[in-house]
């Protein structure tokens, strides 16, 4: 295994949550009710496991190391761009999601914001991988990617918080809401 085959895995995962999303907001859309519950997990599994571990993945060790080699700096700039997007539109979603649980008349911006993040998701995954395949390709060595990815497996919480992750999106994926 290798850090970028390590982040590929970690694409798989985050392109099941957003096809979730896109069939929560398809749902949400037709008037259909989803447990607040399910849509809570839903950012969690943003913030837990996007923002907070794979992101970091990405701008703590990969982007730097990638960096390093004078390569793809534009485009390392561009994702921390559309990373603080990300962030951006999640904080925006978190906050209707709770005004909406609170009894405020915030649905159309919780599925505004879901929409956002799902499209946000599609764009940024599709051009991240072709950046793997570059970096991978031609700018990281055999030893630095192997030194990134026992960077990633040693911290044992962050491994066990990457299971939790899937097991959240395991679930998610198997609600009536989404098997319809």
């Amino acid at each position: 295994m290798s850090a970028t085959n390590t982040l590929r895995e970690d694409h798989v995962h985050v392109r099941r949550l957003e096809k979730i999303i896109f069939k929560c907001v398809g749902e949400l859309n037709k008037g259909e009710e989803i447990p607040f519950s399910d849509l809570t997990k839903i950012t969690i599994v943003i913030s837990e496991f996007i923002d907070t571990i794979h992101h970091s993945r990405e701008e703590d060790s990969y982007f730097p190391c990638v960096s390093s080699h004078g390569s793809l700096k534009d485009e390392i700039h561009k994702f921390l761009v559309e990373h603080e997007l990300g962030r951006n539109v999640a904080r925006k979603l978190s906050h209707h999601l709770k005004r909406w649980k609170n009894g405020e008349d915030a649905r159309e911006n919780v599925i505004r914001y879901l929409k956002t993040y799902a499209v946000f998701l599609n764009d940024h995954l599709n051009k991240e991988n072709k950046f793997f395949d570059d970096a991978e390709s031609s700018v990281l060595t055999p030893q630095e990617e192997s030194d990134m990815y026992d960077e990633y497996r040693s911290i044992f919480a962050v491994v066990k918080k990457v299971d939790d992750m899937v097991a959240e999106i395991d679930f998610l994926e198997s609600r009536p809401w989404n098997t319809a």
